[in-house]
């Protein structure tokens, strides 16, 4: 039998991130296991990047209150983490009567949420803050610390700042089956064997899966679809806050929201569905995503798109947040965790700490953690070719293989050889942004995966777009 982990967690994305981070702060031995062949490459890689402030939550719940100290979290550890925060600030457009009412209903939530800065605007006010919004708008509401961000940096840092302080990281290992043996659950995965004493599903979509292996059918998770647009930089401009509709009762809305990287993002739509692996995109889903922005701020219309994506919520049958610690099975339950789960990661993750203190099941903490390693480059930020002393102390930031972008071979080497190890195009486009720019790739595909293979030391024709069968290019065929 291979040693035990103490905790294992199961599912890689924001939440199961968060988690092993702070279980890593313990004298504790602590893994994760992800079925997919990076981190946050599941439910988290689709959400709109958006850090809320809980205004909209319904009061008194669980989430409410996690996303409320999660945005609290998030603002005093970004830092730290190295994750960009920008605070842009969200309107909340009303365009007929009955949203108008909705309005009141929201600025009332908003205080009973503790969110005491949102301020009721009229129509010529929040014509004002956003001057290329829908003119028919008849009133809206402000709410000033409403957040962009990016949560592929946010997943990566968490997964990181865990690994570097002795989480150990399993990617590709879809579980099979988990038995109990001995007071020690053994968890079978495509990549082997693990034993462990607490285990932790926060698999996302797959969490009402997870929970069937270890006896527990208390929910069930929807896959509910939301399709996006992405628009070129010009269209930024237009764009100074987050613009919001008045939710419905399925979703938050369609929405219009700026990027770090000076994109603007129109969406998502909600449907639910039954394949929990479709992340396909359709004329329709894209159609009603692009109305639905073009509502809000018409003026969008003759902006060029330049990607389109589709992104899988987890719908709790509960309809909240599952959270559960149980100290007689050893079991964690991190489930249901919507589009705010972005927002709430590290509040869920303190706890899950909390409740695990109260049980009396955390060890000691660790005298001293270990930072997470500097990056060259963050999202948002200025990028190292344009740094003269950054030139001089290593010429591979002066050599440009992302031109839309301008991301040189130095930042796509150190993505490589991360903790958490870019090996898939869409990794390396995670951490840099590469093949993101209006050319989505065309042009420099090419020369990162031969960066790709020089230093992983793999054959092009090994090297995929997110894991073993996106192989880009074919094998040749034996001649006959």
């Amino acid at each position: 039998m291979n040693e035990p982990f103490d905790f294992l967690v199961i599912g890689a994305g924001l939440v199961g991130c968060a988690l092993a981070r702070e279980l890593a702060r313990y004298e504790a031995r602590v893994a994760v296991v992800e079925q997919n062949w990076d981190v946050g490459d599941g439910v988290s890689k689709g959400n709109s990047s958006i850090l809320h402030t809980g205004f909209d939550a319904k009061p008194g719940t669980l989430e409410a209150r996690l996303v409320s100290e999660g945005h609290r979290l998030w603002n005093e550890q970004a830092d730290e983490l190295g994750v960009p925060i920008e605070r842009v600030g969200a309107v909340m457009l009303a365009l007929d009567e009955e949203q108008l009412q909705a309005l009141a209903r929201y600025f009332e939530n908003a205080h009973k949420n503790g969110v005491k800065d949102v301020e009721r605007l009229s129509a010529e006010q929040a014509l004002a803050r956003v001057p290329h919004a829908n003119p028919a708008a008849l009133g809206g509401l402000w709410i000033p610390r409403e957040s962009i961000t990016c949560t592929f940096t946010a997943c990566i840092a968490l997964a990181e700042h865990a690994a570097v302080n002795g989480a150990q990281f399993f990617l590709g290992a879809r579980v099979t089956n988990i038995e109990r043996i001995e007071g020690l659950y053994r968890v079978t995965t495509t990549q082997g064997q693990h034993y462990a004493r607490w285990l932790a599903n926060s698999a996302g979509l797959w969490g009402d899966t997870i929970a069937g292996m270890l006896g527990r059918n208390g929910f069930t998770i929807t896959s509910r679809k939301g399709e996006f647009l992405i628009l070129d930089k010009t269209a930024r401009a237009y764009v100074p806050h987050i613009l919001l509709p008045v939710p419905t009762r399925i979703s938050k809305g369609i929405l219009a929201a700026p990027t770090l990287n000076g994109n603007v993002l129109l969406g998502p739509t909600a449907d639910d569905i039954e394949d929990k692996n479709d992340t396909s995109v359709s004329a329709d889903g894209l159609g009603r995503a692009r109305r639905g922005a073009l509502q809000l701020m018409p003026v969008l219309a003759h902006e060029p798109v330049v990607a389109t994506y589709a992104g899988l919520r987890p719908a709790s049958s509960t309809g909240e947040y599952v959270l559960e610690v149980d100290a007689q099975t050893n079991q964690i339950v991190t489930a249901g965790i919507r589009s705010t789960g972005l927002s709430a990661a590290p509040a869920i993750a303190l706890e899950v700490m909390r409740r695990l203190g109260a049980a009396g099941a955390l060890p000691h903490l660790k005298k001293s953690l270990v930072p997470r390693p500097v990056r060259v480059w963050a999202t948002g930020r200025v990028r190292p070719c344009f740094d003269p002393s950054r030139l001089c102390e290593n010429p591979d930031f002066g050599q440009i293989l992302c031109l839309c972008e301008t991301v040189s071979r130095a930042e796509i080497t150190q993505a490589i050889h991360a903790p958490i190890p870019a090996t898939t195009l869409d990794g390396i486009k995670k951490r840099t942004w590469a093949t993101a720019g209006r050319c989505q790739g065309f042009y420099c595909t090419a020369a990162i995966m031969q960066t790709m293979s020089d230093e992983l030391g793999r054959p092009l024709t090994a090297l995929t777009k997110r894991g073993p069968g996106s192989e880009v290019i074919a094998p040749d065929e034996p001649h006959a």
